[in-house]
Formats: C-alpha cells, structure tokens, sequence
C-alpha cells in the first residue's frame, strides 16, 4: 500500500515537470501549422477577402468556387492522377531497391562491404543538380523524354537512395541473428530469408521509407518540369504553377490546389503516424 501511495504522489509531479518542456513546443507548434491553417481559410475566401488590408483569418463565408475554378481551369484531377501515379511506382521501385541492398550491406559478408558502403554513404554529400546534365543526356539516347520513366526506372536503380539504405541496414542489423541461423540451417536462402524473415520484421522501417518517398516524390518539381513537356502529363507542382504568371496571381484557385496538393501527404502520415514514429525510434547505430 505505501509503494501504491508513493506511485500516486509522484505522477502527478512527474507530469508538472513536463509542462516547462510541453509549453515551447505547442508555442513552436501553432507557428508550424499556422501556413497551414492560413492556406485553408484562404482557399474558401474571395479574392477580394485574400487581398484586402488589414487582412481577415476566417472568411465571411466559406465559399467552393475556388475548388470548382481551379479543377475547370488546369484540369487539376489530371495531374493529381499523373502525380500520384509517379509516386506510388517510384515509392514501390525505392522499398523494394533499398531493402534488397541495405539487406544484402547488413547479412552478406565481403572484404569489399566496407568500402562499397562508404561510398555508397559519400553519394549523400553529392548534389543532385550535378548530375542533371548527364541524366539528361542518357534520357534522351533512351528516348525516354517527355514519358513518366524517368520519374519511375531510377527508383528501380536505387538512385538517390542512400539514406533509405542505411536506415534500412541499421534496422535489419536489430534483427536477432539466430532467426537468419535457423534459417540457414533449416536451408532457406538469402533471398528467402530477406522476404519471410527481414521484411516481416522490418515493416516500421519499410513505412518510414515509403513515406519520405512518397512525399518527395509527390512534392517533386523539378524533375518533372525538366523531363516533361506535355502538359498533359504534368504532375500536381508543375500544374499547380499555371496560377501564377508574370504580371498576376490567382490567389484563391491557387490555394485550393495547394489543399489538393497537401490532402493525400496529410492523409498518408496521419495513417502511417505509428509506423513512421515506431520506424525513427527503433533504427538503431549498430554495425
């Protein structure tokens, strides 16, 4: 009972001293979702509320004609369809490219592991604006402009994928040692051993990086803009910029895309919020 009564005194102070860490948090918080929340109020105003001084948080009246003009005048679920479609193929190439490697850098032993590994790592510091002018070129012998496999085959390739490789290798080398033994023994192979015993295990982490991959690749502006030249076949970042020209801005059609463009991003991190979490807390420094 006295170790009952002492848990029940020290809770509650436990929690107190918490409050001077919770505080600045929701302060940095609010300012962190502010955009956020401006970008959706503004996306139900008229024009006239988006302009006018001194400026107004909350609309009048929550007005959808921003929604309506923006998917009339890009033809807004087309690139919505275009980008999603580029995402969920590269997201797929990068899980299924990254983990066969990070598997193969975390349980299959060479003299060369090592160095492979480090320059694998030192292609991180590589920007990559330096190879644009070389992929360019190689795209274009291949014929592939203006088509979605530039935007896709890389993932396939693991390029730019060394951060997802070594988060995926510290993760695989959490894995207990003996399950990959057993195997082994039982006479599963290397690639068995990857798809019934690494994977299982690892779906925090294959979360984590279909995640950031999928946003990057949603978010993506630039490669698209660079290998397409079909505006049929623009993605949502690169439509999304026929709201502003040199001279205007349409600034609530552009606000309602920009919802658009956030909804599916916001929709997929709050459904994978405890893989995401699980995934960052659980990637060890082993190796």
């Amino acid at each position: 009972m006295v170790k009952n009564n002492t848990l029940r005194l020290t809770l509650p102070r436990g929690r107190v001293a918490l409050v001077p860490l919770y505080v600045p948090l929701c302060i940095a918080a609010f300012f962190f979702i502010l955009p956020f929340l401006w970008m959706l109020s503004g996306a139900f105003k008229e024009p006239s509320e988006i302009t006018a001084y001194p400026p107004t948080f909350w609309p009048e009246r929550f007005d959808t004609d921003n929604f309506s003009t923006a998917a009339a005048g890009i033809s807004i679920w087309r690139y919505f369809g275009n980008s999603l479609l580029v995402a969920v193929v590269s997201t797929i190439g990068t899980v299924l490219c990254c983990s066969l490697t990070a598997f193969a850098f975390a349980h299959l032993r060479s003299r060369a592991r090592g160095p492979l590994f480090a320059v694998l790592l030192s292609t991180m510091m590589l920007p990559p604006f330096i190879t644009l002018i070389p992929s360019y070129s190689i795209y274009q012998e291949l014929g592939w402009l203006d088509t979605y496999l530039p935007l896709t085959v890389p993932s396939f390739l693991g390029v730019g994928g060394a951060f997802y490789i070594f988060l995926l290798r510290q993760f695989f080398l959490g894995i207990p040692k003996e399950l990959f033994e057993a195997a082994h023994i039982d006479g599963a192979s290397r690639l068995r051993q990857y798809a019934q015993i690494a994977l299982p295990l690892s779906r925090p982490a294959l979360m984590t990086v279909a995640l950031f991959q999928f946003v990057a690749s949603w978010n993506d502006f630039f490669s698209p803009l660079i290998f397409l030249t079909d505006s049929a076949k623009f993605t949502l970042p690169v439509g999304i910029r026929f709201f502003q020209t040199l001279y205007a801005t349409d600034y609530g059609t552009l606000l309602a895309a920009s919802c658009v463009a956030v909804a599916p991003v916001l929709l997929l991190f709050l459904i994978a919020q405890r893989f995401f979490v699980q995934g960052i807390a659980t990637t060890g420094g082993k190796g």
